[in-house]
């Protein structure tokens, strides 16, 4: 086997129809900086490094199913965040403009879904 060349993940895209919206609801969310801002894409910084979250115009964005079925819209990807406390945490995600999920698959879990309907999970830290 060769070896691996040097990798690096940089960050994580979602896509939205408005990556301005978006990118402001996470950076209420995570408190995270804006790194760059263009009119078809934003990239928020954590203070602390490490990959960043960005957002990208799709004109055709179609809004995630969650928990989807055969013929939903799939999610394409989630994002794990961990909390220290659930109740609170969750508290600040539906101020920032969050919506709790029906579905709930895990006590110890909870997901939401961004105003673009992407789930989320809130998870309590080792």
């Amino acid at each position: 086997m060769t070896a691996v060349p040097s990798l690096t993940l940089s960050g994580v895209v979602l896509g939205s129809p408005d990556p301005q919206a978006l990118a402001a609801f996470y950076q209420r969310l995570l408190g995270w900086s804006v790194e760059q801002f263009e009119p078809n894409w934003v990239k928020l910084r954590s203070p602390e490094g490490g990959a960043g979250l960005s957002f990208q115009t799709e004109s055709d964005y179609r809004r995630p199913t969650w928990p989807a079925g055969p013929d939903d819209q799939q999610m394409m990807v989630h994002l794990d965040i961990a909390v220290d406390d659930l109740d609170e945490s969750g508290a600040h995600a539906v101020a920032a403009g969050a919506t709790l999920a029906g579905f709930q698959p895990q006590d110890d879990v909870r997901v939401y879904l961004d105003p673009d309907g992407h789930p989320f999970c809130l998870f309590l830290r080792d």
